[in-house]
């Protein structure tokens, strides 16, 4: 298949640190290669990958301080691949409602990922939009009062064998804590437990410019660098050590996380999860086998009392059968076999890819 696959343009692909979607298509993108089919990858021009790249910025947004406006950057990106949509038989977005518009008007089948949460502000352009096809990565983010036309829901998936295992936790023993510094990702919420079980705390993590005053008075004020440490943003060798050697990772969400990487990555490193029941976290860890799932502080206490339930080696068999990189591709080519069917059977006549027929 010839597949066009659309990355925000914010960050890299894949992402040097933080960036969660840009990890996701940049796995996706160099397993659809590796399987033989026909990649476009449309993102940052310093963006790394075995795809064609195309490009209408040299690098991720977020490191030029002269670009002011993102939209107009996104609306040429989109401009381009739908300038020369007949080149593709699948367009693969995952940036969200900018892409609606466009794909009422492109012959070429058209799905979209979405890797956020619906708000006020969007969610009527969704429902707008609710024909298009689409893709949720968990059970969890679907909101079915909007209608959308939800033709699978496919779990993110790492790369496992890109993740060391660490059978036991690092001495002298600390709490992990992985994600932006955002009152919804809840880092003020772990700095109250690490300080209730009198456990260090490490945090790694960025802190955008929305989210900055948040950091200066809930989150700076209590580091120390000895009990609560900050890390910054890290690499990914960084985080695999920081979650590996961890007795366990909090993830004490205030918001419904869509799917939430760093679980998978800290269970992948067989360190268990420690998470409030919000979005997709019971569909992700497995309570009493790779993780404990927690609603107050005082049950974070609680289950980190009980650490030693969790087999390490039961966490990361967890990632291998259910996020692996292997299982997202295999989920997605099922879609674009979809959407190729039901063009075949709108349009009566098989459906060619340049000098050859697509197997539908």
């Amino acid at each position: 298949m010839r597949i066009a696959q659309i990355a925000p343009l914010w960050e890299r692909v894949p992402p040097p640190a933080y960036g969660g979607t840009e990890l996701v298509v940049g796995l996706l993108t160099e397993e659809l290669v590796k399987r033989g089919h026909e990649v476009t990858l449309f993102a940052s021009g310093d963006s790394i990958s075995k795809a064609k790249l195309e490009s209408v910025c040299p690098q991720a947004i977020r490191l030029d301080p002269t670009i002011k406006e993102y939209a107009a950057y996104e609306a040429l990106q989109l401009s381009r691949v739908f300038g020369s949509s007949q080149e593709f038989d699948i367009i693969h977005s995952h940036v969200g409602y900018p892409a609606l518009m466009y794909g009422n008007f492109s012959a070429t089948p058209i799905v979209h990922t979405l890797h956020g949460i619906f708000t006020k502000d969007n969610e009527q352009v969704f429902a707008t939009h609710r024909q298009q096809p689409f893709v949720s990565i968990s059970h969890a983010q679907r909101e079915p009062r909007l209608g959308l036309n939800y033709v699978a829901t496919v779990y993110n998936g790492i790369d496992v064998d890109q993740h060391r295992f660490y059978p036991q936790p690092q001495k002298p023993e600390y709490l992990a804590f992985l994600g932006r510094m955002s009152p919804e990702k809840g880092p003020h919420i772990a700095i109250e437990i690490a300080k209730r079980v009198g456990i260090p705390l490490k945090m790694a993590g960025k802190v955008d410019p929305v989210d900055v005053e948040y950091f200066e008075s809930q989150i700076k004020p209590h580091i120390d660098g000895q009990h609560i440490e900050f890390l910054g943003e890290a690499t990914h060798t960084q985080k695999n050590q920081l979650l590996g050697g961890a007795v366990a990772m909090l993830f004490p969400i205030t918001w419904r996380e869509p799917f939430g990487l760093v679980m998978v990555e800290s269970m992948a490193a067989g360190t268990p999860v420690l998470a409030r029941p919000l979005g997709s976290v019971p569909e992700v860890i497995r309570d009493g086998q790779t993780g404990f799932i927690c609603d107050r502080v005082e049950d974070f206490v609680k289950a980190i009392a009980r650490l030693s339930e969790i087999d390490r080696h039961a966490c990361r068999r967890h990632v291998l059968e259910n996020f692996s990189v292997t299982s997202m591709v295999d989920g997605y080519e099922a879609v674009y076999r979809q959407l190729l069917e039901r063009k075949f059977a709108q349009n009566g006549h098989l459906h060619h890819s340049r000098d050859r027929v697509i197997a539908v």
